[in-house]
């Protein structure tokens, strides 16, 4: 445990920001599960909708420094190739 008041304070906004990108990434996985089961269903609608969520939501946890900016591209990358797979 820290001794020093500022050390202790730093701790404190660590714990804040870990269950932060916690919170963003189990969001994150929720929706990419949403995507999974309709592209397994073959509704390709609600694929679309949660594809576009999916890529929203990506880019703000780039932009609040959850994920870097290529991890994220590529996540996007990857999941309109199988929509676009799936599609055809």
């Amino acid at each position: 445990m820290a001794n020093i008041k500022s050390a202790k304070k730093r701790i404190r906004v660590i714990d804040k920001k870990t269950a932060r990108n916690r919170r963003v990434r189990n969001h994150l996985k929720a929706i990419m599960k949403a995507f999974d089961a309709a592209i397994a269903d073959g509704d390709m609608e609600t694929a679309k909708t949660q594809l576009d969520l999916a890529e929203k939501k990506l880019m703000q946890a780039v932009a609040k420094g959850t994920l870097h900016k290529n991890a994220a591209s590529r996540k996007v990358s990857r999941l309109t190739k199988r929509f676009n797979k799936a599609n055809a």
